[in-house]
């Protein structure tokens, strides 16, 4: 079938309900950012890739929304098959529950599987419906009913984070979360973010590509801890472990029964834009629930001094990584083929030479030319360019290993730029460093500060349509909540112990693409009259390509940044390098004047 094909089936199934439209999400039951096989319905209907996105069909039309990473890719992906690309964000583009309500004759039905949508989400779609008297319908998932060979939930075992790593005992990480719960004034706490259960008990699986997490829920009440996931893929020492730390693992469809089990007097906390609206129907009538945001996000945004003295290390490592591949890129270029899947399969291959690596942290983006301006671009054997001594490749990687995630970014300069290019590289580390030199005071937010690294841009009138930094978890999610670095409002205040990073960059359609990321570790820099202040260290350790920099257009603090950045960069990597390699990276961390 294709899409067209698959679009038509599910409107006949939507005429068998009476529905009159229905929405796909990007989203499994754990409303995760990525997801296994089993949940990438959108991807299978529309054949669009992205990791962020959602599918409207109605009886006539479908469109597709999606957000700025991703418009160049959705455009091309969505060509011929009849669905309508509509850009999240941008001005005059309204929102998919506006446009249905556009749509949609009054007292219409709306379907959606109400497994794969959040509480939060849930309720805004029936407020805003019902102002024309639409109906949503959350019981059916029209797209098991024609998914032929529809991947099974993943089965993969589940094994122990070794507290070594983890800095705590998850009975320590329980008691944390007890006293957050006491203060709330509950009894019970949900937990159904993949990554929060991961965290809390000490566990790491693999049933969702590049992210070490296991399907499974959480319920903590004041006095037990349940662990609902399939026992059989608990083995026998990840049980006596949970055991120990009085941890009761039930069956996954479990944790139905046990929210119909409360009772009047009980309070369960939860996270409404984490928690799927069936596991909130399931919920006894006679509890209070009490939505807020997931307690554990903030907990283990702030990493312990034993992740942080272990993410340091794990950096070393990734750098020896990248810098080994980057010398490998400029001995061999010219003299063997290299394509963008090259670049992905050698880099990973260094990353593999190292201590404690498990895997990369997301699929690689490496991406030459025009393709460097999508942001999300995956090279694929009918796309991939090959490498030429010309222009800016894009290598935007990162490795899960024991001891944390990594994400970095570099741009490449593989042979003659032009002098627009040049001035656009030179304007991104502006940025990258305005932001990694920052000193602010405590109680700003990301959303605060992240100007500071789009200010050179917006002088010569270029913006990008993303965030300019995430949370990256430990061994865990690379993109983490709750702090971010964006323009959309966030109250999080940033923490000693965040990890954030910093990824400015310059997106020209058709022609390329530039980022410079490193991840910065939030430290206390001093105290004064007027509070607290903070601070950012930069923990990603790799040369910066001094070939794509204009030093006219950098001050004097631009330069001193990036001058003493490198000699670090040295200093850490070149023991664990041969001759050569640290020859060559002696050249690439040289000091600009």
């Amino acid at each position: 079938m294709d899409v067209k094909e698959r679009i038509n089936r599910l409107r006949e199934k939507m005429l068998e309900k009476g529905m009159e439209a229905y929405i796909v999400p990007s989203s499994d039951p754990h409303m995760s950012e990525y997801v296994a096989p089993r949940w990438e319905s959108r991807k299978w209907l529309s054949g669009f890739t992205g990791s962020a996105g959602t599918l409207v069909v109605t009886c006539e039309k479908s469109g597709l929304w999606t957000d700025g990473r991703y418009y160049i890719q959705a455009e091309k992906q969505l060509e011929g098959t009849g669905i309508q690309l509509f850009k999240a964000g941008m001005p005059g583009v309204p929102d998919y529950i506006e446009w249905l309500r556009q749509e949609l004759p009054e007292n219409s039905c709306v379907g959606i599987c109400g497994e794969v949508f959040s509480v939060s989400k849930v309720k805004e779609m029936e407020k805003e419906l019902s102002k024309k008297g639409i109906s949503l319908n959350k019981e059916f998932d029209l797209v098991e009913e024609i998914w032929e060979r529809r991947p099974p939930v993943p089965q993969q075992p589940v094994f122990v984070h070794d507290v070594a790593f983890a800095g705590r005992t998850a009975a320590q990480k329980l008691h944390m979360v007890r006293q957050e719960m006491a203060k709330k004034g509950v009894n019970y706490y949900l937990v159904c973010s993949l990554d929060d259960v991961a965290w809390m008990y000490n566990i790491r699986g693999s049933d969702i590509a590049y992210n070490p997490v296991a399907i499974a829920y959480a319920l903590v009440s004041s006095s037990q801890a349940w662990l609902f996931i399939d026992k059989s893929k608990v083995p026998d020492d990840v049980a006596c472990m949970l055991d120990e730390n009085g941890i009761i693992v039930e069956n996954y469809e479990k944790i139905y029964e046990h929210l119909a089990r409360l009772k009047e007097g009980d309070a369960i906390l939860f996270d409404p834009a984490a928690t799927n609206s069936r596991l909130y129907d399931a919920m006894a009538k006679e509890c209070k629930k009490v939505e807020d945001l997931s307690i554990i996000a903030r907990l283990k945004a702030v990493k312990n001094e034993v992740e942080i003295e272990n993410l340091k290390k794990v950096h070393v490592r990734d750098g020896v990584a990248m810098v080994k591949f980057l010398y490998w890129l400029e001995q061999n270029l010219g003299k063997e083929e290299i394509t963008e899947i090259t670049v992905a399969e050698k880099l990973e291959e260094f990353r593999w030479q190292q201590e404690g690596f498990m895997g990369p942290s997301f699929a690689t983006i490496a991406a030459y030319r025009d393709h460097a301006a999508m942001m999300h671009y995956q090279a694929t054997h009918e796309t991939c360019y090959t490498l030429e001594k010309e222009g800016f490749l894009l290598i935007d990687s990162g490795g899960q290993y024991l001891g944390g995630t990594t994400d970095i970014t570099r741009t490449i300069v593989l042979g003659p730029i032009t002098d627009r290019q040049r001035r656009d590289f030179t304007l991104v580390l502006k940025g990258h460093i305005n932001l990694a030199r920052a000193r602010f005071l405590y109680g700003t937010t990301g959303s605060n500060i992240d100007i500071l690294a789009r200010l050179p841009l917006w002088e010569q009138g270029i913006d990008y349509k993303c965030g300019t930094g995430h949370g990256v978890g430990y061994f865990l999610n690379v993109h983490e909540g709750p702090q971010r670095m964006s323009q959309i409002p966030n109250n999080v205040k940033l923490e000693k112990g965040m990890i954030l990073t910093n990824e400015p960059g310059v997106y020209i359609e058709g022609q390329y693409g530039i980022r410079t990321e490193n991840e910065m570790l939030v430290v206390e820099d001093g105290e004064t009259e007027f509070g607290k202040f903070l601070r950012f260290e930069s923990v990603t350790y790799c040369p910066i390509d001094l070939n794509g920099i204009d030093p006219g257009l950098l001050s004097e603090e631009e330069k001193r940044w990036l001058n003493e950045y490198h000699a670090m960069v040295y200093e850490l990597l070149s023991p664990l390098l041969d001759e050569q390699e640290r020859e060559w990276l002696k050249v690439k961390t040289r000091p600009i004047e």
